[in-house]
């Protein structure tokens, strides 16, 4: 008995540890391109799908993909209905570990050759550098997979000689909620739905259980992997929850629905066996786990921007509204936190560069105050969580854009000081000879605002930093002109120091608005400062 036991525990640890070698050798061997991947290829709900699934057949884990993409979904990198499409995708994905372990791990006695490929990956993760030290690790996963498999199945026929657990009752509602309860407990235990999927295959295979029953646990494991997502999303930000309530609500969706049908769905898979030649035992069990998710997958794709607007209700957007990406669990992955600070401060910026305008076209009036206060809070907050960010001195690409948003907050810092002109340069900035200085600063704002908003044309920075100094070169021109005017009479003082102070305002919002789209734009590296220095 203890040895049974002993063994039942060591396979399931040696199979979880095994796909969590697997899961973190592959993500880092991939690095940024796994992620850039799945965020380029998620166009549409149906391309983030296929994106889903392919990346969670990578990783071999719909966990490792949900809580990663949980983390995008905060950081703005996709938008919830994209996010929807890959949690479908992931669902689907992650059964492809059910039939490698069918189809390979427990048809071929793979544990005893897999060791080799365990001490190869360990002495890789050891000695080698780079890439190669992940690779290491991803090979050695994947050999204790198989050797977790067989030790697993030797525990799974001792346990069927002990307990005739297919004795048990299998048939009617009251059976298969109960073996359906004992897969969400060991998928939520063990962390894996992999995992559990694994092991019913396993006492399956070894007539542990019957088929019925292992069919019931395979739906048990689906619907026991939501509580991973739902952790990941506490105290997360409303998409990351969003995100997370949608992993739950497919996957016990799902389930219920291969409950309800589950005779129907054994009905059509002894069809496959008889018909179209599909091997009984567990690959008809994989094939079953792919079936029933395929399913639910098919019913809520086509509808899944309604279910994204059902979603958004449930969960409304509250808190601030400038920095609702910015969710400290991102920390812990820099590349995604750094993106969500640069579109925190895109949306600042934008939010900055519309109250700049209204304050040129004299339409500011009390509740831009409102609006000025926002500014000011999310600055605060973004250098906050900007400051959390772990340093990523070892990552070249990364410190250059550290280096270009430290430049980014440092520009909008400055322009959010330009928001409370003083009453002497308002004055200055309502004087005639002005005008056209005005209207120039507010053609770099109407084209820092298209470019902040990624409508901006070829050739944009070009254009802008072309604006910036002409207004520079004009500030210089009438400084002159109007210190003669004052000297000759024409001008009094008074009058000539708002002028002064006015056209410099208009040089310095000008400029800071060209170099924080310079920082801002959506590119890994920032630029050298322009010699130009101006005196705050």
């Amino acid at each position: 008995m203890i040895a049974m036991v002993f063994q039942l525990l060591g396979g399931i640890g040696l199979f979880l540890m095994g796909m969590v070698l697997l899961t973190d050798g592959l993500k880092a061997y991939a690095g940024e391109a796994l992620r850039e991947a799945l965020v380029r290829f998620t166009g549409t709900p149906y391309k983030a799908f296929v994106s889903g699934a392919l990346v969670t057949l990578m990783v071999q884990s719909s966990s490792a993909t949900t809580v990663t993409l949980i983390g995008f979904v905060s950081a703005g990198l996709l938008a919830f209905p994209q996010a929807m499409g890959v949690v479908l995708g992931a669902s689907l994905g992650t059964t492809g570990t059910g039939w490698v372990v069918s189809v390979l791990g427990l048809k071929v006695s793979l544990g005893f050759y897999a060791l080799p490929l365990v001490g190869l990956g360990a002495l890789l993760r050891l000695l080698a550098t780079g890439r190669a030290r992940a690779l290491g690790l991803a090979l050695a996963g994947f050999g204790l997979i198989f050797v977790g498999i067989e030790t697993l199945q030797a525990g799974m026929q001792s346990l069927a000689g002990a307990f005739d657990l297919a004795a048990l009752p299998s048939a009617g509602l009251r059976a298969h909620l109960a073996a359906v309860g004992i897969g969400a407990v060991m998928t939520v235990i063990m962390q894996s739905s992999s995992a559990a999927v694994a092991t019913a295959l396993t006492a399956l295979h070894t007539n542990a259980v019957n088929f019925e029953q292992a069919a019931a646990l395979a739906i048990g494991a689906a619907m026991g992997t939501t509580v991973t997502g739902a952790l990941a999303a506490i105290g997360g930000t409303v998409h990351a929850k969003r995100t997370a309530l949608t992993h739950v609500l497919f996957n016990l969706a799902t389930g219920a629905i291969a409950l309800l049908l589950l005779p129907a769905l054994l009905w059509a898979l002894a069809l496959a066996q008889r018909y179209a030649g599909l091997e009984p035992g567990a690959v008809s069990l994989a094939a079953f786990h792919t079936a029933f998710i395929g399913l639910g997958v098919a019913i809520f794709l086509p509808f899944i921007r309604r279910f994204a607007g059902w979603i958004a209700w449930l969960l409304p957007e509250k808190g601030p509204r400038l920095t609702g990406h910015l969710d400290d669990t991102l920390l812990q992955a820099p590349a995604v936190a750094l993106e969500a600070t640069r579109r925190t401060l895109v949306d600042t910026a934008l939010e900055l560069v519309e109250l700049l305008d209204a304050l040129l076209s004299h339409a500011a009036g009390p509740a831009d105050e409102q609006r000025r206060a926002e500014v000011q809070a999310a600055l605060e907050r973004t250098q906050r969580f900007f400051a959390q960010i772990p340093s990523t001195d070892a990552d070249a690409p990364l410190s250059e854009r550290r280096f270009a948003q430290l430049h980014g907050i440092d520009h909008l810092m400055r322009l959010q000081g330009r928001l409370g002109p003083s009453a002497e340069t308002r004055q200055g900035l309502a004087q005639p000879a002005l005008a056209p200085g005005v209207g120039q600063c507010r053609e770099v704002l109407a084209l820092a605002r298209s470019r902040l908003a990624g409508l901006a044309p070829a050739g944009w920075e070009a254009r802008l930093e072309q604006e910036a100094l002409a207004i520079a070169e004009r500030r210089r021109g009438e400084r002159l002109a109007i210190l003669r005017q004052t000297a000759d009479g024409d001008r009094g003082p008074f009058e000539a120091m708002a002028a002064l102070d006015a056209i410099r305002w208009l040089e310095r919002v000008a400029y800071h608005a060209w170099r924080a789209c310079h920082y801002l734009a959506e590119r890994d590296a920032g630029g050298a400062e322009p010699p130009t220095v101006l005196d705050d």
